[in-house]
């Protein structure tokens, strides 16, 4: 399902009438905050969080922090509950072995880039880990879980979404208040657009740096200029998917959004190609909504991958290199 309209709005009856059992989901927030660190490893811990729920963009973030830690030769490991996954874990995810259902997509997704462990029990999680090496771990979710010491906490959001209406679950679209949060980050990273990141930037005076960062097409050598297109995505903020293809030059003649993490049954897919067949058009997805794929479609369905792009490449670096720094 997608988040209702009135999480974004300054002013409504519905998120007034919910406040309370909104700040009953705060309070059990704080609560499970107040337990003790279970487990310190001895390598740096970078936690890529968000206060939003869902759809904030993590995943290109995580693969984005990945990247530059192997450019400066440190091979980072990535931890993840595998949310939609099977498994309880820990295990750490073979592309060969397993499937979304197994481990979920975004960690089968992130497994193509770094090693990638899931688990519930992140503790648990982070020893297997650094007994098989990692240099660094990179904590996919995890800001509101204490079980781990944190050497650097980011705050992923939507820049062009903000923390909405500033409420709590179900009143509004955040995990816990924002001030509460921003006291345990180190950095935010807003991603969206130049105008987006400037408009975020002027909403408050936040305590912690603002990182602007921004979603870009890696289209690999193709061209959906003036493509006929029948595009499906079940993201947080499908919209987003389809506004890049529109970008891309692409002609969406259908644009179908799913609910974030949608199994992509063989009825599901067989309508969409029926469609796309009818309607002239090629299947384009987004490489999260790839790997849920049955393999019957994968050969039939374009994807178009996107690649998290730094407003200030230096101070990212500069972040790093201090935690590298100081855990050596």
């Amino acid at each position: 399902m997608q988040p209702p309209g009135f999480w974004f709005r300054p002013r409504s009856v519905l998120a007034t009438l919910l406040a309370p059992l909104g700040a009953l989901y705060a309070a059990a927030t704080a609560r499970r905050l107040r337990q003790p660190v279970r487990f310190s490893p001895d390598v740096p811990v970078i936690c890529v969080g968000n206060i939003n729920i869902g759809g904030t963009g993590k995943t290109p973030t995580v693969i984005a922090l990945v990247q530059l830690l192997q450019g400066q030769g440190v091979q980072p490991h990535v931890l993840s509950r595998g949310y939609g996954g099977r498994l309880p874990g820990p295990v750490q995810v073979n592309e060969r072995q397993h499937s979304a259902e197994d481990v979920g997509d975004e960690p089968l997704l992130m497994a193509a880039f770094a090693p990638v462990w899931v688990g519930r029990d992140r503790a648990a999680t982070a020893r297997l880990a650094q007994a098989a090496g990692a240099e660094v771990l990179i904590l996919d979710d995890g800001f509101q879980d204490p079980a781990l010491r944190k050497d650097l906490s980011l705050v992923v959001v939507d820049a062009g979404l903000g923390f909405g209406n500033g409420r709590v679950l179900p009143a509004g679209p955040l995990r816990e208040p924002v001030a509460k949060g921003l006291a345990r980050a180190d950095m935010i990273v807003a991603i969206g657009g130049p105008d987006q990141v400037a408009a975020f930037r002027k909403l408050a005076a936040y305590p912690v740096p603002v990182l602007g960062a921004a979603l870009k097409p890696l289209a690999m050598g193709l061209s959906f200029h003036g493509q006929k297109v029948l595009a499906f995505a079940g993201i947080g903020r499908p919209e987003k998917f389809f506004a890049t293809l529109r970008a891309e030059g692409a002609v969406l003649l259908r644009a179908e959004a799913l609910s974030d993490h949608q199994r992509l049954s063989d009825a599901l897919m067989t309508r969409l190609e029926l469609e796309a067949k009818a309607l002239g058009a090629q299947m384009v997805t987004t490489e999260k909504d790839a790997v849920r794929l049955p393999r019957s479609f994968r050969q039939k369905v374009t994807t178009l991958p996107v690649r998290l792009e730094w407003e200030d490449a230096p101070a990212i670096h500069l972040a790093l290199t201090r935690v590298l720094r100081n855990r050596a």
